[in-house]
């Protein structure tokens, strides 16, 4: 689904913003509604915590800001700064008893509370009390301040407190109290002992609530990354740039109808859940046409692999499934698209419970019995296989009511797809092409792969600065379709250069031979309908060959038994050229592939089709319902080897006609490293030509 998620016009700043936050706002939302409800209430009580302890800290320094002031006042009446400061002249003892029985018992002339703050509601305070020409010092416990501060309100010595900040004073009267501190350090109250405690306590706060934040920050940019809906106005592109597909359009055009008349479609007893199954091949267009589904019903879309579900926990596809679904069942109206969901739809029962949790929690949720804010979510699941290509389960396939099986575009469609892609870069492309080779061999390849074969004859032009042209693009396949090749594996080893061009020319020969005679040597019409398109001696990495053969993919869905006879016989003519030209042990092991491609035909035609024999019966069709390995009976086996034998004998006499013609050939082909089904005619009929003119001189020359 490349570029779904880029927008065609740049909208004005102001409404960006506001879609920018419309969009974290549904994101948080997303996030929230998935969540477990001990995270909700977690989160809940965060943002309480949040503006409260802001508003509280505001308040106290509301607060201490009034007290600053009321202190400032008290002091500028004063008129002198005198009441900050201890009389240093007094001598200074230690107080007898409690400070409340002193202050009863005893004449008091003025009382001093040195104070430092340590919290907001604890402080630190030493008492001097000046009595009998003395200061006496108290280090007043929390209980024993809290009486003398409330018997202070009316008590006789009320009038005669002063408190001063320990922090204002001179240094003498700072020496004198350590001195103090000294004194009282076993006799301090166990709050001030927790001082430190408490600004522990507090950044340990601090640093929980940034952590918390930190956490959900991240895991709220996991969620969006797996899970994220995509608004219908952020899909590039439309439904009329898939090129082609008009029978899927055509369904899909059925899809967007019943959504939209979904109450005119009830009338008519229609009223079962949206769920859709599309099924087809890779790169045939499945994700495209849902997002463009999603665009032209103006509905949010969830893109979501089915391989992803399953995180390795047990449970969680499970748990991704519910996720999705309270995220969809928030937006109402949206479409949830599940791709590569084949494991999903295969037969449930494995041997441990958990393997099919993901399946039965998706069956609850594609059941057809909902609650009204499901009706309008549409489900969109997709497979590259459908029930005719792999055993599907039953109950799954019957929660779907609509099934749009994807195919592979036609030769028509291929070349208008071709068209398409060339047409967004027309600029740089020769006119008047010729692409039937083109389409040709792109028989049985999805839209994705002629778009890459395009992709790539463009970065080829481009290295090459040319113009894109029909040799380009066949390059291009060339490459997409065979790998890369290359000329260094073989270009010193002249002896499997020349057993892998014999190989090579014995297969081609071989079809030529058939296609000559169906076109009653029409050069033309062999030139159109021959499969091969350029036979290569460079290695081709992909499949560890040597050399290969670069043809068109074949058209015949049904094949004939003669149809079947000819492809047996080409596919034998390499091993047959080989016998030939270097003996029966000058064979190669080149020719395993043909073997088994071989073995697998005639097992076709005599196990499964009944060729060759009285009877009809497909013996491997009994094997394959009891789960057994296809084994292969006594007389199917020798029928088999019956026909192999023949049908390799009818190629070697083939091939032995071609002989001379075959040696011209692999000289050529050493020559050249590889040549085209154009070059390859053109020396045949000049070689016929020139044995034909030798052999008639011969003639000549013997009747003279």
């Amino acid at each position: 689904m490349s570029n779904l998620s880029e927008t065609g016009d740049n909208p004005p700043a102001s409404t960006g913003l506001w879609l920018a936050i419309k969009k974290a706002a549904n994101r948080v939302q997303d996030w929230f509604v998935t969540q477990p409800a001990s995270v909700k209430l977690m989160v809940l009580i965060v943002a309480v915590l949040i503006p409260a302890t802001a508003l509280y800290s505001f308040m106290l320094v509301q607060r201490q800001a009034v007290v600053a002031e009321q202190v400032k006042a008290m002091s500028a009446g004063q008129g002198s700064e005198g009441i900050w400061k201890l009389n240093e002249k007094l001598p200074v003892v230690f107080g007898a008893g409690s400070l409340l029985t002193f202050l009863e018992t005893s004449p008091v002339e003025r009382i001093t509370v040195i104070y430092r703050p340590l919290t907001w509601s604890v402080s630190e305070r030493i008492v001097l009390v000046e009595s009998g020409g003395k200061q006496h010092a108290f280090y007043p416990s929390d209980m024993e301040t809290k009486i003398f501060a409330d018997k202070a309100v009316t008590a006789p010595w009320g009038g005669r407190l002063a408190f001063v900040p320990r922090g204002e004073l001179s240094a003498g009267s700072r020496q004198l109290l350590e001195g103090l501190d000294q004194r009282f350090a076993g006799a301090r109250p166990q709050s001030a002992k927790d001082s430190w405690k408490a600004g522990v306590s507090g950044s340990l706060s601090a640093v929980l609530t940034i952590g918390l934040l930190a956490f959900l920050f991240f895991q709220l940019k996991a969620q969006f990354k797996s899970l994220k809906f995509i608004e219908a106005a952020q899909v590039h592109g439309s439904i009329d740039d898939l090129v082609g597909m008009d029978d899927i359009k055509a369904e899909v055009a059925q899809i967007k109808d019943q959504y939209q008349r979904r109450a005119e479609y009830a009338e008519y007893g229609i009223n079962k859940p949206f769920n859709v199954m599309f099924s087809g091949p890779a790169g045939t267009g499945k994700t495209k046409l849902a997002s463009y589904l999603a665009k032209e019903l103006r509905l949010p879309i969830l893109f979501h692999s089915a391989a992803n579900l399953e995180t390795g926990f047990v449970a969680g596809g499970s748990n991704t499934l519910s996720r999705i679904l309270a995220m969809a069942r928030r937006r109402k109206r949206c479409i949830v698209f599940l791709d590569e969901a084949q494991d999903l739809f295969m037969k449930r029962g494995g041997r441990r419970k958990f393997d099919d949790d993901t399946a039965n929690t998706l069956l609850s949720v594609l059941d057809g019995v909902r609650s009204r804010n499901e009706t309008e979510i549409i489900w969109i699941v997709a497979s590259n296989f459908n029930s005719e290509t792999m055993q599907m389960d039953p109950a799954m396939l019957r929660r779907f009511q609509m099934k749009v099986d994807f195919r592979m575009p036609n030769g028509e469609e291929r070349l208008a797809i071709i068209n398409y892609y060339l047409a967004q870069r027309a600029d740089k492309v020769l006119p008047d092409m010729d692409l039937r080779h083109l389409v040709e061999v792109t028989e049985g390849r999805s839209p994705a792969d002629l778009e890459t074969i395009v992709n790539q004859a463009g970065i080829s032009a481009v290295q090459a600065g040319r113009m894109i042209g029909a040799d380009t693009l066949m390059q291009a396949a060339e490459r997409m379709l065979v790998g890369n090749v290359n000329t260094n594996t073989t270009k010193e080893r002249e002896r499997d250069r020349r057993i892998i061009a014999v190989h090579e020319w014995g297969h081609f020969l071989v079809d030529l031979e058939h296609e000559r005679k169906l076109a009653n040597d029409d050069w033309e019409q062999i030139l159109a309908v021959t499969k091969t398109i350029k036979i290569s001696l460079k290695a081709n990495p992909r499949n560890n060959a040597l050399g290969f053969v670069f043809h068109k993919q074949g058209t015949n869905l049904l094949k004939s038994k003669g149809d079947i006879e000819h492809d047996v016989r080409v596919l034998l003519g390499g091993m047959a050229n080989e016998e030939l030209f270097f003996g029966e042990d000058g064979t190669t092991n080149g020719a395993h592939n043909d073997i088994t491609r071989v073995t697998e035909l005639l097992h076709h035609a005599v196990g499964e089709m009944g060729m060759y024999r009285k009877t009809r019966l497909n013996f491997g069709a009994l094997a394959k319902d009891n789960n057994r390995n296809r084994e292969v009976d006594e007389e199917t086996r020798n029928i088999m080897e019956a026909q192999s034998e023949r049908l390799y004998s009818e190629t070697k006499a083939i091939l032995v006609r071609h002989k001379a013609l075959t040696e011209h050939l692999v000289g050529k082909l050493l020559e050249a490293g590889e040549m085209t089904l154009h070059e390859a005619l053109f020396e045949i009929r000049r070689f016929e030509a020139d044995t034909n003119f030798a052999t008639r001189a011969v003639r000549s020359s013997n009747v003279v």
